[in-house]
């Protein structure tokens, strides 16, 4: 047990608390055109028609791999050559971000909605774009064995952000009235800025081979060439179905988690006190697991471990459904679910680190996190339905059996893809 203890050393590591810390400054735009921006506008009196428009703003995070070669190749003229590559366009995506949050804060959804959804993609685009840039950073200045934990750390610090940027951001609102909030919210992107300025330049960007001369020759270098990269791997279509097919069955479970929450005959109180707060904590307690797990027994068992435990949790909620209302019982299934789900989390975010090459990192990354965020929302889009046809009983358990694939691949991979030695060394 000592070296498992030992394993939590790994998050002293300085470079990991730069990372929980951009983790905070990726966490902190969302809410802020999601579930904050709703209460705003319902205050405002905007029809619950329009407040659902409302989010397709965040189709950005879903196509963030379309701009991402631009992040990924293209030199800033003055701030790479100040800062680097990767820390040049963070501080100028950060400036902008926190800029533009203070702007959205400025317009009154009363008077003129659409200046208010103008400045919400403005600031869901630019969100995106620094999720880019920062997951690429993370990916390469941490070593082969501490991706799990470096996945860890940015899921701590993004839960902290949505956490100051949702009930911290009410609470301000409450006081102090929305354009001071979002005024707030926008300084708060200091921490980010500041955070990426004491942190060095990771040595494989430094390294970057410029692209060729001409248009045609930088679309090639940084549009087609990290695709054409990938698909030279072997068995590459498989590990692109694995990534759609990991975290199926816990999707399923959390598409209709809530109205099962109302359906057990739980309060609104119940389930904020229980599954927001309490499930916070549980979630937080997971990524440390999961990167602690997946550090020590390595990349691929640590993902096959995780990822049975995240779909026997869901299990669960199928006792839950058998018991009925029950708070205790209730904090129990939230705990088991949270905790196993950020396990998950952590493991996969730092498999999908393991997939970049260094050379194509902000493309790479993108285009995997869009993959599993947009594949796995429309596979599990028939949760409710589901739900609604089989009982809840049956459909948990449903959930538990949408998991087997994924892990019968992870298997599969594991036997035919010879892993990547672990080194000791940064990569460069």
């Amino acid at each position: 047990m000592t070296g498992w203890f030992g394993s939590l050393a790994i998050y002293r590591e300085p470079r990991l608390l730069a990372i929980l810390l951009m983790g905070f400054s990726s966490g902190l735009p969302l809410a802020l055109t999601g579930a904050t921006l709703g209460v705003w506008l319902a205050e405002a009196g905007l029809s619950l028609t329009a407040i659902g428009l409302f989010a397709l703003v965040g189709t950005a995070y879903n196509f963030k791999f379309v701009w991402s070669p631009l992040i990924d190749r293209l030199p800033l003229p003055v701030l790479t050559r100040l800062l680097g590559r990767r820390r040049g366009w963070a501080v100028l995506i950060q400036v902008l971000l926190g800029l533009a949050i203070f702007v959205l804060g400025l317009a009154d959804p009363r008077i003129d909605p659409w200046w208010t959804a103008l400045g919400a993609v403005a600031v869901a685009f630019l969100s995106a774009s620094q999720d880019i840039v920062l997951d690429a950073y993370r990916v390469e200045l941490l070593e082969d064995r501490e991706q799990a934990a470096g996945a860890a750390a940015t899921q701590v610090g993004y839960r902290f952000g949505m956490l100051a940027a949702g009930a911290g951001a009410l609470y301000l609102a409450t006081f102090f009235g929305w354009q001071v909030t979002y005024a707030t919210m926008g300084a708060l992107m200091a921490v980010g800025i500041l955070t990426v300025l004491f942190t060095r330049e990771p040595a494989a960007t430094e390294a970057l081979a410029p692209t060729r001369p001409g248009i045609s020759g930088w679309i090639a270098d940084a549009v087609f060439a990290p695709f054409a990269d990938f698909v030279t791997r072997p068995n590459w279509l498989l590990i692109l179905v694995f990534v759609v097919l990991y975290k199926l069955g816990d999707a399923l479970a959390g598409t209709v988690s809530s109205p099962f929450y109302v359906a057990m005959g739980f309060s609104k109180i119940e389930i904020a006190n229980i599954s927001k707060i309490f499930g916070v904590v549980s979630t937080l307690v997971g990524v440390a697991l999961g990167g602690v797990v997946t550090y020590r027994l390595g990349l691929l068992r640590g993902l096959m471990v995780c990822g049975v435990l995240q779909a026997l949790s869901n299990l669960m909620f199928a006792i839950q459904a058998m018991v009925g209302y029950d708070v205790t019982m209730l904090m129990v299934t939230i705990a088991t679910e949270n905790i196993t789900g950020g396990m998950g989390s952590a493991a996969f975010v730092a498999y999908l680190s393991s997939l970049c090459s260094v050379s194509y990192t902000a493309t790479q990354y993108a285009l995997l996190s869009s993959l599993a965020a947009t594949a796995r929302t429309m596979l599990s889009s028939s949760g409710g339905w589901l739900a609604e046809t089989l009982g809840w009983v049956p459909f948990f358990g449903f959930t538990v059996l949408a998991a087997i694939p994924g892990l019968l691949l992870l298997i599969w991979l594991s036997r035919n893809i010879k892993p990547e030695p672990i080194t000791e060394t940064a990569r460069a």
